[in-house]
């Protein structure tokens, strides 16, 4: 049994972290990759680049508008399932 949530989805379904903090991560991503991890209000924080530099689909994001639904999209699946750092 868990002892929380400990995916990013766990905490968005708690109420814990809100889609627009999901979208401002995303948002802060493409407009500059090397930021380095966003900090939710919560004090978990998530590096979007480590979640993606590992993936295929990197060098798409690099190449891709900011305002690529596909790209955000799969942005969003992968921070969704990915386990934020706790406060």
């Amino acid at each position: 049994m868990l002892a929380g949530p400990s995916t990013l989805a766990d905490l968005r379904k708690a109420g814990i972290v809100s889609s627009q903090e999901v979208v401002a991560a995303i948002d802060l991503y493409l407009r500059d990759p090397a930021a380095g991890p966003y900090r939710f209000a919560s004090g978990h924080s998530i590096d979007i680049a480590t979640l993606v530099d590992p993936s295929p689909a990197s060098e798409k994001v690099a190449r891709s508008r900011p305002l690529d639904a596909a790209i955000r999209t799969a942005l969003a699946a992968a921070i969704m399932a990915a386990h934020p750092t706790p406060p």
